[in-house]
């Protein structure tokens, strides 16, 4: 494979993207400054506390970052949540990064800007022209809608017809484009199939594939690795481990974290989380599922397979009626019964469908790697309930009012007695078979070369290379600021 070209392309379209920044009011934060956001200049971050964390300001591009305060908008702490023991049942520590402080609510939008950026300051877009199509199962296109907006440029947002409400009357009230595809979370190949139709029809549309840029990944490696090892540095008691990173493999940019956290402790386990109903990695399956945001029957191109040490699914009941329990009245005065403190309990709402998901799948990795109270185990809550109060009034229609008798009988059984079936520890051939698996859908489908694919799996500098890639990136943020001539010092 060849050096991977990220220099400028385009000097007409750099200049529209310079022109448009400067009318628009924008100043591009770097991946160093969202990865240490105490770097953000003292103007900047004094402007953002009377800034609403979703107005649709420029300066809301430098809380596309973990350590937004919500409290007095600047920045803070990492924002997390440890779920305790009371609740997981088992010793090892289960922490996750909340997503609810990000603009748009959900981490999604550091993807967007991960893929956006480096096209704006590289040539490879035109705001006076081109419409930024964000294809999603649900919070990306939200993500590249809100930056859209903030750049005055037409967004599309394609998502599946089965998303929750919440996430069309957002998308209607910032002003996209909006295609709803057939299907649910799973059905990932109609949304490709929506982008091909557009590009056919007009070269306006670009295409930004959170499947396949690894804008996407490298904002995760940056960002979500950085903060994880930060965080793990602050809580440890000095006999402690950094034992597990758990992400939902979804378009595969937040399990790239994981790459990042490989490097701090090679001995990790890295644990890919999907669907029973759709166990594309577990066992080659197919289908449809209710844990929405995680696409699936396919493997993204920006996957790093050999990097994943164990996939598990889970059962897309389990996340629905867990959300029930940390939510409904009942569900807490269950909770309080167990001992888990009235703080825990008012944020359990920090947890969106696709984060039970993954708080589960972190219980049986616990499980199955019998981890003690040495062991730290990470994932990200990449959404919060407000994306699902839909679903909460759905249940009470379809299952009946909740109870404290449903409370205790969901947490034992799904939250306490959470088993490992369907978790498969991968060996180095099931790594391998799960890579080939890409051929298909990107080789025969979507263009992409069988050298690159080979190149993945055989070349050691392959993933390397495009993780080490945003100082470049910074480089060139650096010098498009300069010529918006906004930034203090330009």
């Amino acid at each position: 494979m060849g050096k991977w070209n990220w220099e400028i392309e385009n000097e007409e379209f750099l200049q529209k993207s310079i022109k448009r920044a400067r009318e628009k009011n924008i100043i591009l934060p770097t991946f160093e400054e969202l990865k240490n956001p105490e770097k953000i200049p003292p103007e900047i971050i004094a402007e953002l506390k009377g800034i609403g964390l979703w107005d649709l300001h420029p300066r809301n591009l430098f809380r596309i970052n973990w350590s937004n305060d919500y409290e007095t908008g600047g920045i803070g702490g990492i924002n997390h949540l440890e779920i305790p023991k009371e609740i997981t049942g088992v010793k090892a520590r289960i922490i996750g990064l909340v997503g609810k402080f990000f603009p748009t609510g959900a981490h999604k939008v550091g993807a967007t800007y991960g893929c956006l950026a480096p096209y704006l300051v590289t040539g490879r877009f035109n705001p006076y022209y081109h419409k930024a199509v964000w294809p999603s199962t649900g919070n990306y296109c939200r993500g590249g809608a809100f930056n859209s907006a903030l750049l005055g440029v037409h967004a599309v947002a394609i998502l599946p017809e089965e998303m929750s409400r919440e996430r069309f009357d957002w998308l209607k009230e910032i002003g996209a484009e909006i295609y709803a595809t057939p299907g649910c979370e799973s059905n990932v190949k109609e949304i490709y199939d929506k982008c091909h139709e557009l590009e056919a029809e007009s070269d306006e549309y670009l295409i930004f594939n959170q499947f396949e840029q690894f804008g996407n990944a490298v904002w995760h490696y940056e960002i979500t690795g950085s903060a994880i090892e930060k965080l793990f540095n602050q809580i440890n008691k000095g006999s402690q481990r950094l034992s597990g990173f758990v992400s939902a493999t979804g378009s595969a940019g937040t399990i790239a974290a994981g790459d990042y956290l490989r490097k701090v402790n090679p001995q990790i386990k890295v644990l890919a989380s999907e669907a029973l109903q759709c166990p594309t990695l577990l066992m080659n399956g197919f289908g449809g599922h209710r844990i929405e945001g995680i696409g699936d029957k396919h493997v993204p191109w920006i996957h790093n397979v050999k990097n994943t040490d164990a996939v598990t699914a889970i059962n897309d009941e389990d996340p629905l009626r867990v959300l029930r329990l940390f939510n409904e009245p009942a569900g807490r005065e269950f909770l309080k019964s167990l001992n888990v403190s009235q703080e825990t309990i008012e944020k359990l709402p920090y947890l969106g469908i696709s984060s039970i998901s993954n708080l589960l799948s972190a219980i049986k990795l616990a499980k199955y790697f019998e981890m003690n109270g040495n062991d730290v185990i990470f994932t990200v809550f990449t959404d919060s309930r407000e994306m699902y109060n839909s679903r909460l009034l759905e249940m009470n229609e379809n299952w009946g009012a909740y109870s404290l008798n449903q409370a205790e009988v969901d947490w034992n059984t799904v939250v306490k007695n959470q088993s490992i079936d369907y978790f498969k520890e991968l060996t180095y051939y099931d790594k391998k078979t799960i890579h080939n698996l890409k051929y298909f859908t990107w080789v025969e489908q979507q263009g992409k070369e069988t050298e690159e694919l080979n190149a993945q799996w055989y070349d050691e500098d392959y993933w390397e290379e495009r993780f080490s890639i945003a100082p470049k990136w910074d480089e060139l943020i650096k010098q498009f600021n300069g010529e918006v001539g906004l930034r203090k010092g330009n």
